[in-house]
């Protein structure tokens, strides 16, 4: 596994007590809340592996609703995040599951609003660092380390072509990048992490694109 830096080893600053199972999962829940773009009225919580066994001493729980709730890992108001939630009128619940997962610190969420619904399951991966692996059935591998962008697409011959170009023109380096589709010629997402700061003009250019049907972004 590679770290960026000590502190992806000894953890961020954070509420405790475990930097995988809270200030991880706390990331999952941010992450999750920040691409569904608003607050989620209700939240099902698939719990996995150690997750599922120990989410209650650990405080996996309430670090997942605090991140629903856009706290960061140091968010002292992560220990009051079930209470929070109620006074906003969101509902949750956690399933804990004996399926095995391909890791074992891993939540499903789902979460919705009278708008839609959307599906993410992150690990929490160590030294509270977390990675996206699926995303409304996509597979994916987002690490949250970079500024990232999430196109939904046609699958279309030129659209990587267009985003890539359009992401260029601005001099902004690609650090990683991969692209999947549920068929042939249907619908595809677009993952790209990348090493400057995504400013509203990229976003505004992208959204105009042929074949490009939702842009979503995530700040690092």
């Amino acid at each position: 596994m590679k770290f960026r830096s000590v502190f992806d080893i000894i953890g961020p600053v954070m509420i405790g007590p475990s930097s995988s199972h809270t200030a991880g999962a706390a990331r999952i829940g941010r992450v999750a809340r920040t691409l569904f773009g608003r607050q989620p009225e209700w939240a099902r919580v698939h719990l996995y592996g150690s997750f599922a066994e120990t989410y209650k001493g650990h405080g996996t729980d309430v670090a997942i609703i605090g991140g629903l709730l856009d706290y960061d890992t140091f968010d002292e108001r992560i220990k009051s995040a079930f209470a929070d939630a109620e006074k906003l009128g969101m509902t949750f619940e956690f399933i804990p599951e004996e399926e095995e997962a391909v890791h074992p610190n891993t939540a499903r969420l789902v979460i919705g609003d009278s708008q839609g619904v959307m599906e993410l399951t992150g690990i929490s991966i160590g030294g509270g660092t977390m990675e996206v692996v699926e995303l409304n059935g996509f597979p994916l591998r987002l690490s949250g380390h970079y500024p990232a962008l999430l196109i939904v697409h046609n699958d279309r011959s030129g659209v990587i072509a267009s985003v890539s170009n359009a992401i260029a023109k601005l001099n902004i380096n690609i650090a990683h990048m991969e692209v999947d589709r549920k068929e042939k010629g249907e619908m595809a997402l677009m993952v790209i992490e990348v090493d400057q700061m995504i400013d509203a003009a990229l976003i505004n250019e992208l959204e105009s694109l042929p074949n490009v049907t939702q842009v979503s972004t995530l700040a690092n």
